[in-house]
Parts: structure tokens; C-alpha cells; sequence
């Protein structure tokens, strides 16, 4: 288990964004409307936010959280990801045995390492991201909505897919999504943001069948399965 005993995150004029604590378990899902802080976590968690913006931050974890190393990213968009005029042979920065065994692992065609990222689809580039995030076994996954610029049936083909890679490679995930049902579907945890807020927490399955704060039930209720909640 990882605490992540204290996070605090502010404007530079000292208003909070995101003042929480919540622990990342086996799978944990991180949800909650745009502007929630969501992403703002993963990336406080990453070490990518400027320093004078962090006001507090206390990790606890049974290992070093290194970027590229223990610790690792799923970034939203696959079509983004990559570099379009770079083969994706060129854009892993492992060894080739590494890179292959997780191809088959993904069900991925070799003959597509030698290929440029737009002759692939979206589902073929989604697995390659998920190849380049786990060459160096890390072990703690952080995924900021990777199915979002998906359609509704790879999207859960994605999700299984990353069921079924980490009873292989046993790693933990954080798993940062607007869609209450991908979370629930994926993860054992889940913990609800509102307005840079833990409202909720608890068990995804206790949480969806018995919410105990308005604000959570609000969601549920809502079509938060198909579109962003807004208010």
C-alpha cells in the first residue's frame, strides 16, 4: 500500500487546488468531475508540478518512487503520445527483447514496432503506450484517463486488457478517470474528488451500490458513464 499521507497544492497566491490524503492500494481509481484535481495528484505524484506550488507533500510507500523507474505513466491521449515522424522502434529506450516479449504479452504484430504511429490504430497505439510504460517493470502505474480518446468497445478492451497485465506483472495503479463505470470495472478502490476534496472513499463496488455522500450519488446517478459530469 502507498499513503499519500498529505498533499497539498496551491495557486501562487495561496488559494488550495487540491488538499487531500488517500491510499493507492492494488487498483484504485481517482474520479471526480473537471477541475476536480485529478490530474493535478498524478502530477504532484510524478514530481512534474513547479515546487512554489506544492505546499505539502508526504508519500509514504514501501519503495523509492522513481520516475521511469518504480513509478510509471499512462498519459490520455495515444494519438498525442508519440512522435508521428518517429518509427515507434526509434521511440522505446529499452532492449529489443524486452520490447517483444511485452508485444506478445499485448498481442501486438511485430512487424508494427517498424511502423510510424499514424499507420497504427487507436487500440494498436493504446498497447504500445501500455508497452512503453511497463519495459521497466515498474511498480506503480499511473494513468491519467487512457481510454477517453477511445471508442466505447476498445475502451473496454483496454480496461481488460490492464485486468489481465497486472495479474501478470503485479504492479499497483492509480487510475485517474472522469467514467464511474471504467473505474468501478477496473478497480478494486476508489476515491472521489470534489473540488480538490476527498468526498468519498471506499471499496468501487460498495460505493456504487450504496453511496454514502449526495455529492457521489449525484454521479452515479447521473449520465457519468457516457459523458463528463458538469454541473
Amino acid at each position: 500500500m502507498i499513503e499519500i499521507k498529505k498533499l497539498n497544492i496551491k495557486t501562487i497566491d495561496g488559494k488550495n487546488l487540491v488538499d487531500i490524503s488517500f491510499n493507492i492500494n492494488t487498483s484504485t481509481a481517482l474520479v471526480g468531475e473537471s477541475g476536480s484535481g485529478k490530474s493535478l495528484t498524478l502530477k504532484a505524484i510524478l514530481g512534474l508540478l513547479p515546487s512554489n506550488l506544492i505546499s505539502n507533500i508526504d508519500i509514504k510507500a514501501p519503495f523509492s518512487l522513481q520516475r521511469g523507474k518504480s513509478l510509471s505513466f499512462v498519459p490520455q491521449n495515444p494519438f498525442t503520445a508519440l512522435s508521428p515522424l518517429t518509427k515507434i522502434s526509434k521511440q522505446f529506450f529499452a532492449p529489443t527483447q524486452k520490447v517483444k516479449e511485452l508485444f506478445e504479452m499485448l498481442s501486438l504484430d511485430w512487424r508494427l514496432y517498424n511502423e510510424y504511429p499514424p499507420n497504427l490504430s487507436g487500440g494498436q497505439l493504446q498497447r504500445v503506450i501500455f508497452a512503453m510504460s511497463l519495459v521497466n517493470n515498474p511498480k506503480l502505474l499511473l494513468l491519467d484517463e487512457p481510454t477517453t480518446a477511445l471508442d466505447s468497445d476498445i475502451r473496454q478492451e483496454m480496461i481488460n486488457l490492464l485486468k489481465n497485465l497486472q495479474q501478470e506483472l503485479n504492479f499497483s495503479m492509480l487510475f485517474v478517470t472522469h467514467e464511474i463505470n471504467l473505474a468501478a470495472s477496473l478497480c478494486e478502490d476508489m476515491v472521489i474528488l470534489k473540488k480538490g476534496v476527498v468526498v468519498e472513499s471506499g471499496k468501487s463496488k460498495d460505493i456504487i451500490k450504496n453511496p454514502k455522500e449526495p455529492y457521489s450519488r449525484l454521479l452515479i446517478e447521473s449520465n457519468f458513464a457516457n459523458r463528463e459530469f458538469r454541473k
